[in-house]
């Protein structure tokens, strides 16, 4: 086997596929529903954090609302 072709394979194996993607942010996006119950998280959680209006919850639920969007797109992100 050549480098080329060494090279090739390994990102053959790291690549996911569509399916296993969608499955995994599926579970992630479930995750944060369960963690978050009385929010209407929408389809794209970029749009959580895009469409929040600071000051519409008391600080320290804020605080924890922001972290936890922002852990489950870091997830998504990092495939993990």
């Amino acid at each position: 086997m050549r480098l080329r072709d060494a090279v090739r394979m390994r990102d053959v194996v790291r690549r996911r596929s569509p399916r296993v993607e969608s499955v995994f942010a599926g579970r992630v996006c479930s995750e944060l529903a369960d963690d978050l119950p009385d929010e209407d998280l929408g389809e794209y959680l970029y749009d959580c954090i895009d469409m929040y209006r600071m000051g519409s919850k008391p600080r320290c639920e804020e605080v924890e609302y922001l972290g936890m969007v922002q852990e489950a797109i870091d997830r998504l992100e990092q495939g993990c």
